[in-house]
């Protein structure tokens, strides 16, 4: 017991070595700050950073650079919080779907993530929620990240899918010769809060369900529902009662109604909701996350990623209709938070999605907010410290040139980045690692 209790002293006296040697205080200063809390945009703003969080704001002319300040200066750039995509598959890429995904090993996955976390914190995104993963590699991949073992952007992860049998979280690509079984499968109440539970015990964040089919899973409707108010209720209680949040990936009308009353905190693509659906969502304070870029990806670059005909044929259908949900969505006044399916297109383009969030219907601080101030409040307790350039918020900082208020593609184009007081990206370029 003297030798672990020594071993214990010695790994913080470490720790806290290391955290000295990294101290610093920052003085950053830019052209314009958006800043989604208020939904303004202020001129001359200048930021104190100590260590990893934000110490004070003000302006160039209100707050002064301490004498040991590292001063950065984003001369013409117009900084915002870092931004959070609340729908990723940050394990998975884009050529491995249909039967080309069946060749990739977990290993592989997870190797695959550690280079696209990189992308997407270059992007801009210093936050990502995944909603699925095989084997638990985002938890592990989640955990090099915080370790300092690998860069990339803070992951909130879910492991693997929970859903039904032959459902869109069960693989069916193989016949029944090989009986393959979906890690997450599970039917009735009781197997379904047993896989919570499961969840919950090797790492997750967050619980992800499959309400309803999907796009790009092989013998299912897209609208079906394939969960019972029951599973999911069962689901929502359990996940609840541990302190988790749950996603429900829900694109049919009957799925997104039932899950909503079940409890779910954040429905997933919402393609099919109607109006009822949508007063549900605000009397229950449910949050829409809808993907309505990546129809583009799929119907111009599917088929040579591997997407099944079937595939291609429900995008189709469901793509446009999606889109015109989201625009209803916002005009009702419906929570909406950021959302891509990275992972269906390549990682780093989550941008993207800025653009058509205001064709669809927001207007670009609308578009801003759902990625970093709504985010963090959907991510409950563990987004306390993000969202936003304020005193107490871990230093998420994020510049691009012009304004984006007047020019929203201008997301799509980030030149710095900061994550936790620590510099990844600077005049366009990755910073030295």
């Amino acid at each position: 017991m003297k030798g672990l209790k020594n071993a214990a002293l010695a790994s913080v006296a470490v720790m806290a070595l290391a955290t000295a040697a990294r101290a610093e205080t920052i003085y950053l200063t830019a052209a314009k700050m958006v800043d989604p809390a208020s939904g303004s945009v202020i001129s001359s703003p200048a930021v104190l950073i100590k260590d990893e969080h934000i110490v004070q704001v003000g302006t160039a002319a209100s707050l002064a650079a301490p004498a040991d300040a590292r001063r950065i200066d984003l001369g013409a750039e117009t900084i915002l919080p870092g931004f959070i995509d609340m729908h990723t598959h940050i394990t998975s890429r884009p050529d491995s779907e249909g039967y080309q995904g069946l060749g990739v090993s977990v290993p592989s996955q997870a190797i695959s993530g550690v280079a696209q976390a990189w992308k997407s914190l270059q992007a801009g995104f210093t936050t990502l929620r995944n909603v699925g993963a095989d084997g638990f590699a985002d938890v592990a991949l989640r955990d090099s990240i915080n370790s300092g073992e690998t860069a990339g952007p803070r992951l909130f992860v879910s492991g693997p899918l929970i859903g039904a049998t032959g459902g869109h979280c069960d693989e069916n690509l193989l016949p029944y010769a090989y009986h393959d079984v979906g890690e997450g499968v599970a039917d009735g109440p009781g197997a379904v809060r047993h896989k919570v539970r499961e969840n919950h015990k090797y790492g997750a964040d967050l619980i992800k369900l499959c309400a309803t089919g999907g796009v790009l899973s092989k013998g299912d409707s897209v609208g079906a529902q394939q969960m019972t108010y029951e599973e999911m209720k069962a689901a929502v209680d359990e996940a609840h009662m541990l302190g988790m949040k749950v996603a429900a990936h829900a694109h049919g009308t009957s799925g997104i109604k039932d899950a909503i009353r079940a409890g779910v905190d954040t429905i997933e693509h919402a393609s099919l909701a109607d109006d009822e659906a949508m007063a549900l969502a605000k009397a229950k304070g449910a949050a829409f996350d809808m993907d309505i870029y990546n129809d583009d990806f799929i119907l111009a670059e599917g088929a040579k990623m591997g997407m099944l005909p079937e595939n291609l044929a429900k995008e189709r259908a469901i793509g446009k209709l999606q889109r015109e949900t989201f625009r209803r969505a916002v005009k009702a006044g419906v929570i909406m938070t950021f959302g891509t399916d990275a992972g269906v297109y390549p990682h780093g383009d989550n941008g993207k999605q800025f653009a058509k969030m205001v064709e669809w219907g927001m207007t670009p601080m609308q578009a801003v907010q759902a990625a970093t101030t709504t985010a963090a409040k959907e991510l409950g307790p563990l987004g306390a410290d993000l969202g936003a350039i304020a005193p107490g918020k871990y230093a998420d900082i994020v510049a691009v040139d012009g304004d984006p208020m007047a020019d929203v593609s201008q997301l799509e184009h980030v030149k710095f980045v900061m994550k936790a007081g620590v510099v990844y990206r600077q005049g366009g370029q990755p910073a030295p690692r």
